[in-house]
């Protein structure tokens, strides 16, 4: 006879009484993530994809580019995107749970997050209404672009974020962002 295995649901409240012990805890529908601290190369992709958007994003006025420790909270789930851009919060002070979507959310992959980031992280993104979710592979040096009602794509020379519709966009070289070969 087949055994039936239960997982545990997390709530957020489990979640925020876990050790700060360098690790990253998210919660994704009930499901605990844990990943190890990042690796050099994954910071310095985050570095210099930081310093082409930082320009971008205060020149069009679109908000701030956040890093971890800032988190997207939806419908029970918490997680610290490698990277997003968004608005600020309207009063300081508040909750991460009124806190803006973001118009663009990047994750770059490791070894301990590929499954995540392409499945759970992806639909959570995107059922919370993100515009744009650019997932990263260090590995095959390409991005995949996610939208909502649009097929993904990826990309390998470059990447164009056009955050508002018919206003400047901002085209990414991947060779500046993963270094080059």
């Amino acid at each position: 006879m087949p055994m039936v295995t239960s997982r545990k649901v997390w709530t957020l409240e489990e979640l925020h009484s876990l050790p700060d012990d360098g690790n990253k805890y998210e919660l994704v529908r009930g499901e605990l993530f844990v990943t190890p601290p990042p690796t050099d190369e994954h910071e310095t992709i985050l570095a210099r994809l930081s310093m082409l958007l930082v320009p971008f994003v205060a020149a069009n006025r679109l908000g701030f580019v956040y890093h971890p420790r800032a988190v997207l909270r939806f419908q029970g789930s918490e997680v610290e995107p490698d990277l997003m851009v968004r608005q600020p919060q309207p009063e300081p002070g508040r909750d991460w749970d009124v806190a803006p979507i973001p118009s663009l959310v990047v994750e770059v992959l490791s070894g301990s997050t590929r499954r995540r980031d392409r499945a759970e992280k992806k639909d959570l993104y995107m059922d919370a209404g993100v515009a744009e979710y650019w997932i990263m592979d260090p590995e095959r040096r390409s991005v995949t672009v996610v939208r909502p009602s649009e097929p993904d794509r990826v990309e390998r020379e470059r990447v164009i974020w056009e955050p508002v519709v018919g206003a400047s966009s901002l085209v990414v070289l991947l060779a500046d962002v993963f270094g080059r070969a």
